[in-house]
């Protein structure tokens, strides 16, 4: 049994066409399979669309969502609710190809839990396609673990994966780097990642960053670092400057002579406190999304709440189970 995981926001237009390409693929692999679409809220026509292509094929599969809770967590609600033996994950803007999967299965039969894409090329603008490159330097350099460079949510995973992403009891759930947190045999491959089929990318800047600062939070403790070394250098500054003060006031020398009518020490003096000001925010700000994300986990609320159910038993797998 195959399960393909696609979760969607606002995605009529291409639903027909991603059905029918991921039929079209299925044909090939040889076993049974489901298409599992998570409706994360949308407004528009998805869910009818869905509901029409389940009436159509019983292959079709849907969760809806109460409203909108983020495209990481409708993956995480796919991968408790996947039946199949292996589970594939796919974005329904159809920028990763269906197609592919079948290569993803072959490297699964030979024995690897996960098989997830490279991407070698992006059709988005530069400025997307540098922010991305930038984004996985800079996660691969202050992550404790090795996160696949340019590898995304694409891949197929095997179900001893897939149970052990379930019991994982965190709310911030950056999917990429919990699969490489858990380990077992990983491998990927290269493919060039297509142009949106068709409709307005989902993914606006500002939840590219906060999925950014959840992949960089949930794996890395240098942002914490790096405030206590500023914390140490200002410091250190602070210091040199004491020991200059006190020896200009023993030896009588000047080391700022300020212009006519300005207060002597004035242009110092508030450089430092801006300086001082500003590093304090950023220790601040660093310490807060910790503290954001400890504050989210204890108040131990479910991920998700599913509306309706099409195709799903469910009792399958509950929200609650989920999050112990």
């Amino acid at each position: 049994m195959i399960s393909v995981i696609a979760p969607v926001f606002n995605e009529e237009e291409n639903l027909p066409t991603l059905y029918a390409r991921v039929a079209a693929a299925a044909a090939t692999w040889g076993e049974e399979w489901e298409l599992l679409i998570i409706d994360d809220g949308s407004r528009d026509r998805s869910f009818e669309v869905i509901r029409g292509l389940h009436e159509k094929d019983p292959h079709v599969r849907a969760l809806r969502f109460s409203r909108n809770f983020g495209h990481q967590t409708a993956v995480s609600a796919g991968l408790s609710y996947a039946s199949g033996d292996a589970v594939a994950v796919i974005d329904a803007d159809l920028q990763d190809p269906p197609e592919i999967i079948k290569m993803f299965l072959d490297k699964w039969r030979e024995g690897y839990d996960v098989v997830y894409a490279v991407r070698t090329h992006r059709k988005e603008n530069a400025f997307k396609r540098a922010a991305y490159w930038t984004f996985y330097r800079l996660l691969a350099h202050l992550s404790t673990i090795q996160i696949p460079l340019d590898s995304g949510d694409f891949c197929v995973m095997s179900r001893r994966m897939v149970d052990a992403l379930n019991a994982l009891p965190e709310r911030n759930r950056f999917v990429r780097g919990l699969r490489t947190w858990v380990g077992f045999r990983q491998i990927g491959v290269s493919y060039e990642r297509a142009a949106r089929a068709g409709g307005e990318t989902k993914y606006t800047f500002a939840k590219l960053l906060r999925l950014a600062m959840d992949g960089i939070i949930n794996f890395s403790y240098k942002p914490l670092q790096l405030a206590s070394g500023l914390g140490f250098l200002v410091a250190v500054f602070s210091i040199v400057g004491i020991i200059v003060a006190i020896a200009s006031k023993v030896f009588g020398f000047r080391i700022l002579v300020g212009h006519s009518g300005e207060v002597p020490g004035w242009t110092s003096l508030m450089l430092a406190i801006l300086f001082l000001g500003g590093v304090q925010l950023f220790s601040l700000g660093v310490l807060g999304e910790y503290i954001a994300r400890i504050f989210d986990e204890v108040k131990q609320r479910p991920n998700f709440i599913v509306e309706s159910f099409i195709g799903v038993s469910p009792g399958a797998r509950s929200p609650e189970d989920q999050c112990r």
